[in-house]
């Protein structure tokens, strides 16, 4: 094919096109607690690499490294097509920029401990799932092994320097407003995502995947409304390990295919709602 393999990821693998340019093709392998997991979701390299392109070209106006997921100009498997993006090449921020309008996960969990979600003070007597009275930045390291660690906005200031990382952490939590406002109109909620930056000829870029279930959290509006958390992310795979007693250092027990299929069902119906289209 002519291309170079830089990086297998956890759920994508990384090709050098050319100097300027690489291709992102995701897998259906699937990832929690910093594991792949077993066996993988059928069609969920599809759905990730389309709810993607929906939400870059629907925020083109903001700098970003996708070109397009149209590969006939390319020498690629067929097994690829539909699951491939050519992007420009990006010189990495180490940084991911989560933003939080709910209060969920490792947010509820923190917020459990001491009343505060990495560092911001929040109200008592929150409840799980709670939403925001305005969205936070939770930002944490990038790390090539391992687990993420918090960060605070001042060492990412101290890092890429104050005028960059403010134009960051205010350029994610608008894309965070606007796209939640438009979900809403979807009968979704996004209660948190994450965001990765990058530089391309010296300038802040958005880069990697957007506003995937993969990297946020979807839930459907009206059974929240009714109390109720109806899911459309891979939250869905955290639950169930959760309930095996796995110890989270050893291999994960493999997914039983009523946890397969319905994690399939969910991104599918996620991207049919997001973008109208059907797979």
């Amino acid at each position: 094919m002519g291309m170079r393999l830089l990086r297998r990821g956890k759920v994508r693998d990384i090709y050098q096109v050319n100097h300027d340019h690489l291709l992102l093709v995701a897998t259906d392998r699937i990832s929690a607690f910093d594991f792949v997991l077993k066996p993988e979701i059928p069609d969920k390299g599809v759905v990730l690499t389309r709810i993607s392109r929906f939400w870059f070209e629907h925020f083109s106006a903001i700098p970003n490294h996708y070109v397009t997921c149209n590969t006939d100009g390319l020498d690629v498997p067929d097994e690829w097509r539909g699951r491939a993006t050519l992007v420009r090449r990006a010189g990495v921020i180490p940084y991911e920029f989560i933003v939080r309008g709910y209060l969920a996960g490792s947010a509820w969990e923190c917020y459990c401990r001491s009343g505060t979600v990495y560092g911001h003070r929040l109200p008592d007597g929150l409840r799980k799932g709670a939403r925001l009275a305005e969205p936070i930045l939770t930002p944490t390291t990038k790390a090539a092994v391992g687990h993420d660690k918090p960060v605070t906005l001042e060492r990412i200031c101290a890092d890429i320097g104050e005028e960059t990382a403010q134009l960051l952490s205010t350029q994610s939590i608008k894309i965070y407003k606007e796209a939640a406002a438009l979900l809403l109109k979807k009968n979704l909620i996004l209660a948190d995502t994450k965001f990765e930056w990058g530089f391309i000829d010296g300038k802040p870029c958005l880069i990697d995947e957007l506003l995937t279930p993969d990297s946020s959290r979807y839930w459907d509006a009206t059974a929240y409304r009714q109390q109720r958390l109806q899911q459309f992310d891979k939250q869905i795979v955290r639950d169930y390990l959760l309930t095996t007693g796995w110890d989270r250092k050893s291999p994960p027990p493999p997914l039983p295919n009523r946890v397969v299929e319905e994690t399939r069902r969910r991104y599918i119906e996620l991207l049919e709602r997001i973008t109208g289209e059907v797979l």
